[in-house]
């Protein structure tokens, strides 16, 4: 006899705000690519919402110099959340920045730019990349996050317009 499946869990609540006009974003694989990240084994963000904010290299640069004090262009950065507003928190990232990075290392731009989704996740789970050490544990969580997604084809299709 067969034991029965424990429920689902409910999917996490999110928002993703397009700042970055030639970008289309397919919503329902934005969804399924969280649900794929909050149901692998590991650390995880908070519960809460997420929200996914994507924006230009000279936007998220401003981001970066008002918040970290650090006028450099990024990648990536994360706010976290409060749980007394059941919100996780924030994921913004440079479309700009995939779509150079993606040309310069030969790979898709929607893998790219999930790439900077899923380092975002990480970083709302707790992990960091300021020594050594993290900078590991953040390269295997993103090789493994990513390996989940490309198996339940959770990769989002992101296309420039």
């Amino acid at each position: 006899m067969t034991m029965p499946r424990p429920p689902r869990p409910k999917p996490r609540a999110w928002s993703a705000a397009r700042r970055y006009p030639r970008l289309h974003i397919a919503r329902t694989a934005l969804g399924k690519c969280l649900e794929v990240l909050d149901a692998q084994p590991g650390p995880r963000p908070p519960a809460g919402e997420i929200s996914l904010v994507f924006l230009t290299d000279k936007a998220l640069a401003r981001l970066h110099k008002d918040f970290l004090d650090d006028p450099a262009p990024t990648d990536v950065i994360t706010f976290p959340g409060d749980a007394a507003e059941d919100f996780a928190g924030e994921i913004c990232v440079s479309v700009d920045r995939a779509i150079l990075e993606a040309k310069k290392r030969r790979r898709p731009f929607a893998l790219e730019l999930t790439l900077y989704l899923v380092h975002g996740w990480l970083h709302l789970a707790g992990l960091d990349d300021l020594t050594p050490r993290g900078r590991q544990a953040m390269r295997r969580g993103e090789r493994r996050l990513l390996t989940a997604l490309k198996q339940a084809r959770a990769i989002p299709d992101f296309k420039l317009r």
